[in-house]
């Protein structure tokens, strides 16, 4: 044996060592940087596995004399385990990566539940093996191969990975892979070679060997043999015409599977062997048909209802938006990227600027998957894809004309909105620019120059008619309203609301800071004191760093509101947040508190808030405690009037956006003369969504594409068919429909109501309701 071996025997002294004691032995040697490992082993289980503390760095096994069961069990991808000759059951249960090799045979249930690595046999294995395996997409199949033989049930409930059974010297030499393999076969491949009895129909189906499924057997084929010692068999092996290839049934072919029922099997079977009346035929003439114990069609006691998008998905319920955010995921998997990238625009004219960037991601924290503390699918990476929207085709005028005043983001909302309902929007704004806030007053550090640019642009696209720089009075927008069918006031709010103490002229408004620090018209010195913690505070702070402030403080009268990436930046920029603070008075010198201390600062701003201007109202629009009052879909006392965005309430960008949408959309029930009827659904229920099918294990995304694998798609059917084949009675079938595309629906004359379609769907879109006839 090689000296670089560190060996450990599974005896002391002559006594056998408990499986435990070996285990603990072996894991300290990996502490103590062994990395090389021979095991002496005397019976002992679950030799090899879970050796994780070597983090990245390989970790080789060699297990001589005889092993117990569950070799290399739960082994991870460093681990390269050789046993050097015959093993027990359960070699590589649960294996997470690890490499196996066994240089004799193998017992029963090899592979059992293997997620990942490979197992290589030179022998023959044992009964039940390859059962239950999976395969997670994120990585490598799990691979097992077989030089001789297989044993009975073979690949039961299989789900991934592949498996290669080459049928040298095979124990059952007319039946290489046992008797009936493959029974409930979901997922994966096998590749076999030799004889066989037959296998599964019902779970699995011969097909053609793709080209490059044969290349990457002829290429593992090498490594196999160099393995086990047999690089003599290649040429026998690499006949193409000699293997055969088996895989899992679609659920679609599946529910056309025919299964007897209970009364076919009287008829056909019972009665032919027994003659009627079967055992006790010959003592009674009493009719002993069965009576069903579980009943179907009206004496259920539930019914299911495949209850598609019936519930909101709680992203799209989270986003004050609403976008569909589990419907533009679909498209992602479906590979309709371009058409995902342009549905947002029917709902946000800012899906890059907004979601890609400055939202808190309100949907993300909606996302189902917290409930299980998995990471929620990151939207930003759509978001910011939706640079490349096309915009939206608009319909043809209807004559009917919308005055917008305001040409920040609640009123760039509703003017989209109204455009692609076929109305005409003119919008109004005091500013020489479209943008409102997000073009004047958010750092670059927050939106890259150039994404806001090009969304601007595709706006100003879109909505031709906008008049900049100018200001109305009330009576000019009485005139406005009476030449336009109906106004939406959303000029937001930016009057600074301040304190009043000695010095406040000194101090500079948050929102005025930060225009000039955007557009290099500030210098705020090294030391500036920021009065209110909130978000736009910490904004303050950040551009304040920017331009060279060395000293930056935040105070507050309470813990500060500030959250999210904002408060993030500010801490990274060096802020300091104090509170309980209460500011006596502003000097030359800086920030006086009611303590006596005083805080230095060259620069002193005022961010507490602002306050909207209200004065150029007409007298019909009420107002409360300076904002504007409206109802549910943001109409004011006026009817013919509309208010959204900052005017009516402080809130995030999107709820600005949100409002103008809803907005909107009453606008046009109410020029049509329709009765305004919003979106009532609700959001679905998380304990309906099934998680057991995604990976927990991620903390972040790789691209568009995972994000559209691991959602949920909560209360939108995946169409995966898992309830086709969960159903027993196969009384579920999929029906293609031309307005919707397809449809599950239900045989009544076969459900028994039990309720496995609503708790096998990852989607939650099967509803299980009490049988109304049966109830009546």
């Amino acid at each position: 044996m090689s000296d670089r071996y560190y060996r450990i025997s599974g005896k002391n002294e002559g006594t056998r060592l408990e499986s435990r004691v070996l285990e603990e032995l072996i894991q300290q040697a990996v502490e103590q940087g062994r990395r090389h490992i021979e095991v002496d082993a005397f019976g002992q289980h679950g030799i090899g596995g879970r050796l994780w503390k070597a983090g990245s760095e390989a970790v080789h096994v060699r297990i001589v004399n005889q092993p117990g069961q569950r070799v290399g069990a739960m082994g991870s991808a460093n681990t390269r385990i050789e046993i050097m000759g015959p093993a027990s059951d359960d070699v590589g249960w649960l294996n997470g990566g690890a490499e196996i090799l066994v240089r004799g045979h193998a017992g029963n249930g090899l592979a059992n539940a293997m997620a990942q690595g490979k197992i290589y046999v030179a022998g023959n294995i044992g009964a039940r093996g390859m059962t239950m395996t999976k395969h997670n997409p994120r990585f490598a199949p799990p691979e097992v191969w077989v030089l001789g033989s297989v044993g009975d049930y073979f690949g039961e409930f299989m789900a991934g990975g592949i498996a290669v059974v080459c049928g040298i010297d095979p124990q059952t030499p007319d039946n290489v892979l046992g008797y009936h393999p493959l029974v409930g076969m979901v997922g994966g491949q096998v590749l076999f070679r030799g004889p066989n009895k037959g296998y599964s129909t019902a779970d699995a189906k011969s097909v053609p060997i793709p080209d490059d499924l044969w290349q990457w057997f002829l290429e593992n084929l090498k490594t196999f043999l160099d393995r086990v010692a047999r690089p003599g068999l290649f040429e026998r092996l690499s006949e193409r015409n000699d293997w055969q290839l088996l895989t899992a049934r679609t659920p679609q072919e599946r529910g056309r599977v025919e299964k007897r029922s209970m009364a076919s099997f009287h008829s056909d079977i019972w009665d032919r062997e027994l003659g009627a009346g079967g055992l006790i035929g010959d003592l009674t003439a009493i009719d002993r048909s069965p009576i069903p114990l579980v009943t179907t069609g009206d004496l259920r006691r539930f019914v299911p209802v495949w209850e598609n998008r019936v519930y909101k998905a709680p992203c799209e319920g989270a986003c004050p938006t609403g976008i569909p955010v589990q419907q533009r995921w679909a498209m992602i998997r479906d590979g309709r990227v371009d058409e995902a990238v342009d549905m947002a625009l029917m709902y946000t004219p800012f899906p890059a600027t907004v979601c890609g960037y400055l939202c808190p991601n309100i949907c993300m924290q909606g996302c189902t998957r917290n409930n299980q503390a998995m990471v929620p699918i990151d939207v930003t990476q759509l978001g910011r894809a939706s640079i490349n929207a096309k915009a939206p085709v608009l319909p043809e005028k209807n004559g009917k004309k919308v005055a917008v005043i305001g040409g920040g983001p609640a009123g760039i909302s509703v003017a989209w909105q109204l455009l692609q309902n076929g109305h005409e929007a003119v919008v109004y704004d005091t500013s020489d620019t479209l943008g409102g806030k997000i073009a004047a007053v958010i750092p670059e550090t927050r939106i890259p120059r150039e994404v806001l640019s090009a969304e601007l642009d595709r706006i100003r696209k879109v909505i031709p008619h906008v008049r900049l720089e100018t200001a109305l009075d009330r009576k000019k927008t009485e005139q406005v309203k009476a030449e336009y069918d109906a106004v939406v006031v959303a000029t937001g709010a930016w009057k600074p609301r301040t304190l009043p103490v000695p010095g406040k002229e000194r101090m500079i408004a948050a929102l005025d800071f930060l225009a000039r620090a955007k557009s290099g018209g500030i210098v705020p010195g090294k030391r500036i004191v920021i009065i209110g913690a909130g978000n736009v505070g910490c904004d303050v702070a950040t551009e304040a760093h920017r331009l060279g402030a060395e000293t930056i403080t935040l105070i507050d009268v309470q813990k500060p509101a500030s959250f999210g990436k904002e408060r993030e930046e500010a801490e990274a920029a060096g802020a300091l947040f104090r509170w309980p603070a209460f500011t006596q008075e502003i000097t030359d010198r800086g920030v006086v508190l009611d303590s006596g201390e005083l805080l230095p600062a060259d620069t002193v701003v005022i961010s507490i808030g602002d306050a909207p201007d209200t004065s150029f109202l007409p007298a019909s629009v009420e107002t409360e405690r300076g904002f504007v009052k409206v109802n549910d879909f943001f109409q004011t006392s006026d009817p013919a009037v509309f208010a959204v965005g900052d005017i009516v309430r402080p809130g995030l960008l999107t709820d600005a956006i949100g409002a103008g949408r809803k907005a909107a959309a009453a606008i046009t029930d109410l020029l049509s003369g329709e009765e305004h009827r919003p979106d009532m659904r609700t959001v679905i229920d998380k304990k309906r969504v099934s998680l057991e099918y995604f990976d927990p294990r991620l903390t972040g995304f790789d691209g568009m594409d995972q994000c559209g694998a691991q959602c949920a798609s909560c209360g939108n059917c995946r169409d995966c068919g898992i309830c086709v084949t969960a159903c027993p009675q196969s009384a579920i079938s999929r029906a293609e429909k031309p307005d919707s595309g397809f449809a599950y629906e239900v045989d009544e004359t076969l459900c028994i109501g039990c309720g496995f379609c609503a708790g096998a769907c990852p989607c939650g879109v099967w509803g299980l309701v009490p049988n109304t006839e049966l109830s009546a």
